[in-house]
């Protein structure tokens, strides 16, 4: 039964990914103008310091991290839209855990922003910010791992929030003031190492930051921490958060 039910709540979502192609396209759009301004750019005017690498190569993986905290954390929408028309309601009432409801949910965002990150490393790698002959079967089983930890935090949070709110008004305004902080502070787009204390504070509490970090390390062999260290700090985050927002679903009337 719990099984049935995490699988009919992650084809719900799946549908309605699938059924709603401008978000699709939406989603891809912001990543593309970021890699193809931005990165090739200003990668013609200076390398990173410390890496070798040139700025398009830099923030590629930083784009990706910026695709699934984007993707991941607005697909809570739903949840908001389910209790605005009565839906969510026939789900907590329904014969199974919320616990899988929360998994069903989480799953299902999971599968449509890895979906949206395997096409933004697509773009990134026809642009040059990804070279193929760096790709090997480790490399992306080890990306495509980390894109899924980011994914799971990021969704887990976004149910979290979601959770105690009625409105999609204050729910956006709740999700823009966090998402930016965490995306800037992550090091997609500059290095964290220089920065001033405060900054540099801030970042390492920031979750992103290990996801980036571990992308880069998967797709680039360059990151500040070791892979592993990324790996630990982003998974604990990712089961932390999911228990975080369970825990608020079984609160809820």
């Amino acid at each position: 039964m719990e099984m049935n039910g995490i699988y009919t709540i992650w084809l719900r979502e799946l549908k309605r990914f699938i059924r709603a192609k401008p978000r699709l396209i939406g989603s891809l759009m912001m990543p593309f103008i970021w890699l193809a301004i931005m990165g090739v750019g200003l990668s013609s005017s200076f390398t990173v310091p410390n890496s070798g690498i040139n700025y398009l190569k830099f923030i590629s993986p930083g784009i990706i991290g910026m695709s699934l905290l984007f993707t991941s954390i607005f697909s809570a929408i739903s949840v908001i839209w389910d209790k605005q028309f009565g839906f969510l309601k026939e789900m907590l009432v329904a014969p199974i855990s919320r616990t899988s409801i929360v998994v069903g949910k989480v799953v299902g965002s999971v599968t449509i922003s890895l979906i949206n990150a395997l096409m933004v490393l697509v773009i990134a790698v026809v642009l040059g910010g990804i070279s193929l002959a760096d790709l090997s079967l480790m490399s992306m089983l080890s990306a495509v791992l980390f894109m899924i930890l980011i994914s799971v935090s990021f969704v887990s949070i976004g149910l979290a929030i979601a959770s105690k709110l009625n409105n999609l008004e204050g729910f956006q305004v709740i999700m823009s003031s966090l998402v930016m902080p965490l995306f800037f502070l992550s090091g997609a787009f500059f290095p964290i190492e220089n920065v001033p204390l405060w900054m540099k504070t801030l970042a390492h509490i920031d979750p992103l930051m290990y996801g980036v970090d571990g992308l880069r390390a998967s797709l680039l062999g360059v990151s500040q921490f070791s892979i592993l260290f990324d790996l630990s700090v982003l998974a604990a985050f990712s089961v932390a958060m999911i228990l975080f927002s369970s825990f608020l679903f079984r609160k809820m009337n």
